[in-house]
């Protein structure tokens, strides 16, 4: 019976899920037209008005959530944020529903999230119009072949990263990056030698290619950590009920200028950022290694 409920009620939430998409998604793509005009304020007034949709799509989700399959929510640490402030939000990534959790903690207290997508993503059905038309920025990155046989690739993809990024300029933005670069998994953890207990290793690369195209816009860095108690779950056994908590911790720092060069040309600050990061991950791995202690400890007590 337990398991007839659980996929009732994970297909009724999709569904429910469903339609609030493409209840927000139509506004999206309408205003996207007008996105087209060359005025700056008419572009200015669209930008506004699209963050909205997404983030009161954001909204109905967390009622969904809170209907359908409520679950036990702890954030602790930093969570003095501001809605007027540029961030740089790095996070573990364990399952999908890690972004959810982080659209929830997250929505209406920092500016709305926007992910560095590759330019192939532009391409994609709706999706694609509608992360254009919400500036998601899309990043062009070349192979270390292709810049062999055309060295006057090099450096053009921060420079259409910048360029893609300047309309950041006049309205505060948070950008997103899961800078291990795929969902945690014990064999992945495995094969890499992880010198991390809860972490795959993070990969330096992208979120220093983000900071230099963003420049000086963004000067705070949230650092959140995401544990489930029990075990890792799929977003199926989300959305079905079957996840009773999720644990979350915030740290907010200031962007040092460690964390500010030329990472593909500068080698000195490419071994500076690696182990500015590589910090930074060690510190999230005891985050984590406590809060999976702390869950310990009440089942044991």
């Amino acid at each position: 019976m337990g398991a007839i409920v659980s996929r009732i009620r994970g297909s009724f939430a999709f569904f429910c899920y469903f339609i609030n998409t493409l209840f927000w998604v139509t506004p999206i793509l309408v205003m996207s037209i007008f996105k087209l005009i060359p005025l700056a304020w008419t572009r200015k007034a669209c930008t506004y008005f699209l963050d909205f949709c997404a983030s009161a799509w954001i909204s109905v989700n967390g009622v969904i959530e809170n209907l359908l399959h409520p679950f036990k929510l702890t954030v602790e640490g930093d969570t003095q944020l501001s809605t007027k402030e540029w961030y740089m939000v790095i996070a573990n990534h364990q399952s999908w529903v890690d972004i959810l959790i982080l659209q929830r903690i997250l929505n209406r207290k920092i500016p709305f999230l926007k992910f560095f997508l590759k330019q192939e993503l532009i391409f994609v059905p709706v999706l694609g119009l509608a992360w254009w038309a919400l500036d998601f920025p899309f990043m062009r990155r070349y192979s270390t072949a292709q810049l062999k046989k055309n060295p006057k690739l090099r450096g053009k993809d921060i420079e259409i990263t910048r360029k893609a990024c300047a309309k950041f300029k006049n309205k505060p933005v948070s950008v997103m990056n899961f800078v291990e670069g795929t969902r945690f998994h014990p064999g992945k953890h495995s094969k890499q030698n992880s010198p991390f207990n809860h972490l795959l290793k993070p990969k330096a690369g992208g979120m220093a290619f983000a900071l230099s195209a963003m420049g000086e816009h963004i000067d705070k860095l949230v650092d959140v950590s995401i544990y489930y108690p029990g075990k890792i779950p799929t977003y199926w056994e989300f959305i079905s009920g079957q996840v009773k908590e999720v644990r979350v911790h915030i740290t907010v720092n200031n962007i040092s200028d460690e964390l500010r060069g030329d990472y593909s040309k500068d080698r000195q600050f490419k071994i500076q950022f690696q182990q500015e990061l590589n910090l930074i991950w060690q510190q999230k791995d005891q985050v984590l290694a406590q809060l999976a202690q702390a869950e310990k400890t009440r089942e044991e007590a």
